[in-house]
């Protein structure tokens, strides 16, 4: 039974739960994990199928919208969460600024505590379009105008909203340490044939933002070091073209999405390295999971990862720097920077701590 004395949350934004993938969902999945006692959740979730619904999880009340949680719907789908939600609950905690431009509308009939999770920069991605961007940016600014406390995820994008909007913002950063080191099943080489060898290995949504074409490419000229790339290929044409391009070679094993967690971990924890090659992520979550696994980091020259980091990583900008960091690897230095990327994680990425941060807005 959910009890009535204690503060009302709602959370919107997210696919919502049992969480499958995404950073949002992981977010949601670890604060109502640890925090459903102290607070009464409810969590907004994205068109299910009734059979596949659930009334409550993790401490906390699903209530399920006829929307999607992403691509044009997902505007609709926030707005109306924080219409249904501004009389009734204590505190609104909203993943990302698309459905913020509703706030000033509401703002004068309650005060709502709103806490916002800024997502980071979505409006520079080539994939919105000039309307997209423009629509992006501006639910941007109203929202860091109107939200009772702004969450940035990164150092990086603090200094932006305080350089661009002369705002304070809170750095909340991401958990990683629901993450195993799991040691390789002969069944699963079945599976995965390049478990049975020495690999690095790499984990992106198949978008030209997360550069996979550099790493593809880095790899091609470097055959005596084997590389994994997990990505959702089909989903993309630009993931359908690298599989085109990189398919043939013998050290590149470009593996389709891998959803189940365990085998996940189990394909990151046995790689000798991890790239992270993403440019407009802030802290990233799958950046932040192999931290917390210890892996060794090379990771995309941008302020976000050296942020994450603390500059302790290796990092490449374009194909030749990748290819001259990958020769020049030996044992002693992966180890070196493996025990740093889990000194670092331990620090700051566990979900204990980032749960603790957000439950002290709300």
């Amino acid at each position: 039974m959910l009890q009535t004395n204690k503060k009302r949350v709602a959370i919107i934004g997210s696919v919502g739960l049992p969480a499958n993938y995404g950073g949002f969902e992981t977010l949601v999945n670890y604060l109502t994990l640890e925090k459903s006692a102290d607070f009464n959740f409810t969590v907004f979730c994205q068109k299910t199928p009734k059979k596949n619904r659930f009334s409550q999880l993790n401490g906390s009340k699903l209530k399920y919208l006829p929307f999607k949680a992403n691509g044009a719907q997902s505007i609709i789908y926030d707005i109306i969460s924080i219409v249904i939600c501004w009389f009734k609950y204590d505190t609104l905690l909203i993943l990302g600024t698309a459905g913020c431009i509703i706030l000033p509308f509401l703002k004068p009939f309650r005060k709502t505590t709103t806490i916002v999770n800024f997502g980071g920069l979505e409006w520079k991605r080539d994939k919105w379009g000039k309307l997209g961007s423009w629509y992006l940016k501006f639910s941007e600014k109203i929202a860091i105008k109107n939200a009772t406390t702004i969450v940035a995820d990164n150092q990086h994008f603090c200094n932006y909203i305080k350089n661009e909007y002369k705002k304070e913002s809170v750095l909340i950063e991401y958990g990683g340490d629901h993450t195993s080191n799991i040691p390789i099943d002969s069944s699963l080489i079945i599976k995965y044939p390049f478990l049975k060898d020495e690999y690095d290995v790499s984990v992106s949504r198949a978008q030209p933002d997360n550069n996979l074409h550099l790493l593809l490419e880095a790899y091609s000229k470097t055959p005596e070091r084997n590389l994994v790339l997990v990505s959702n290929y089909n989903k993309f044409e630009y993931g359908i073209e690298l599989k085109k391009k990189y398919s043939n070679f013998s050290n590149l094993f470009l593996q389709d999405a891998v959803y189940d967690l365990k085998e996940l971990d189990t394909i990151r924890s046995n790689a000798k390295i991890y790239i992270h090659s993403h440019s407009f992520c802030g802290t990233a979550p799958s950046l932040v999971e192999a931290m917390n696994l210890g892996l060794p980091i090379i990771a995309y020259d941008v302020p976000t990862n050296h942020f994450t980091t603390e500059n302790e990583a290796l990092y490449f900008k374009e194909t030749n720097e990748l290819t001259n960091i990958i020769k020049a690897l030996s044992k002693s230095i992966e180890t070196n920077i493996g025990i740093k990327m889990k000194e670092i994680a331990v620090k700051r990425y566990t979900w204990q701590q980032i749960a603790n941060k957000y439950s002290a807005e709300f």
